[in-house]
């Protein structure tokens, strides 16, 4: 979704894999663990401007994921699926189905 945003990426010396990497949500302090297995990573600086990052690696201060700003668009770089913390990110799930409810109310 970010090279489709316009964003570019890079690679990581050793990646991201495994459980237990902490990533904190833009604009909170609220930290969750998640799971990752991923070598590349989004340059935020190269996203267009109607696009923002939503999680940051707080390990190394690198993108985990993006939103768009006025459209009901959002990405995530791990995995919330796999439970790390053990549902840190499982609200992450509801707010999808939430977007496609408004979506389809419209």
């Amino acid at each position: 979704m970010g090279i489709a945003a316009g964003g570019s990426t890079h690679k990581l010396k050793y990646g991201h894999r495994a459980h237990n990497h902490p990533v904190r949500r833009i604009g909170t302090d609220t930290c969750y663990i998640t799971s990752q297995n991923h070598g590349f990573v989004l340059d935020t600086e190269s996203l267009a401007q109607d696009w923002e990052p939503l999680f940051v690696n707080i390990n190394d201060d690198t993108n985990e994921g993006i939103r768009h700003k006025s459209k009901p668009f959002f990405s995530t770089q791990f995995h919330p699926e796999a439970s790390s913390g053990p549902t840190d990110t499982e609200f992450l799930f509801d707010d999808f189905i939430g977007m496609i409810e408004a979506y389809k109310a419209k």
